[in-house]
C-alpha cells in the first residue's frame, strides 16, 4: 500500500507540474514593462499585451523577428510538454494501481521507471530554459541601464514551479528502492510459516 501511495503521489506531482508548464506556456506575463504610472506592456511567448486598465493583445506575427530567447523558450517548452504527455501514458502502464502488465512484474516496474525518467528530463528542460530566459532579461536590463527595459513576470515563477514539480514526481516514480516490495521479507515470512507448520506436525 505504501509503495502504491508513493507512486500515486509522484504521478500527481508530475501531473500538477505538467499543468503548471502548460499554464506558463500560454501566459502573457513572461516580460513586463511599466511606462509611466498606469501604462503597462506584457510580452509572452505567443502574444504581446499593452494598455492601461484594459489591455489589448496581439499575437506575434513573424517568428523569425522574435528575440532569440523567446524562440528558444517556446520550442523547449513545447518539447517538454510533449515529453511529459508521453510520460503520463508510459507511467500509467507501469503504476501498481493499474491493471496493465500485471503478468509481467519486472516489465511493469521498468515501465514506471522510464516514465519517471521522462518526467525528470522534461522538468529539467523547463528549469534550464526558464533560468536562461531570466538571465537574458537581466543582461538586457544591465545593458540598458534600467531605462525602459523589461522585467521578468509571473509566468517565469509558474514555469519554475512546474519544472520542479515534474522532477519531484518523476523522482518518486523512477525510484525503485522507494516503492519496491522487498522479496527478502516475503521469503522470510514464507520460511517462518513453513517452519512453524513443520514444528506443529512433530508435536
Amino acid at each position: 500500500m505504501a509503495s502504491s501511495g508513493l507512486q500515486l503521489l509522484g504521478f500527481f506531482l508530475a501531473l500538477v507540474g505538467l499543468g503548471a508548464t502548460v499554464t506558463a506556456t500560454v501566459m502573457v506575463e513572461w516580460k513586463k514593462q511599466y511606462q509611466g504610472k498606469t501604462y503597462r506592456v506584457y510580452e509572452g511567448l505567443w502574444m504581446t499585451c499593452s494598455g492601461n486598465e484594459r489591455t489589448t493583445c496581439e499575437f506575434h506575427q513573424y517568428l523569425l523577428k522574435l528575440p532569440t530567447e523567446v524562440q528558444a523558450t517556446r520550442a523547449v517548452m513545447l518539447l517538454s510538454i510533449f515529453i511529459s504527455t508521453v510520460a503520463v501514458l508510459v507511467s500509467t502502464f507501469g503504476m501498481k494501481c493499474t491493471n496493465f502488465l500485471d503478468g509481467r512484474r519486472k516489465s511493469k516496474s521498468t515501465t514506471a521507471v522510464v516514465g519517471g525518467i521522462m518526467f525528470i528530463v522534461a522538468g529539467l528542460l523547463i528549469v534550464i530554459i526558464t533560468s536562461w530566459y531570466v538571465r537574458m532579461i537581466i543582461q538586457t536590463v544591465n545593458q540598458s541601464h534600467h531605462l525602459q527595459s523589461f522585467e521578468f513576470g509571473k509566468a517565469v515563477f509558474v514555469s519554475w514551479v512546474g519544472g520542479l514539480l515534474s522532477m519531484a514526481g518523476g523522482g518518486l516514480l523512477s525510484c525503485r528502492t522507494c516503492w519496491r516490495t522487498g522479496p527478502s521479507e516475503s521469503l522470510s515470512a514464507n520460511h517462518l510459516f513453513t517452519t512453524s507448520n513443520q514444528m506443529s506436525n512433530y508435536v
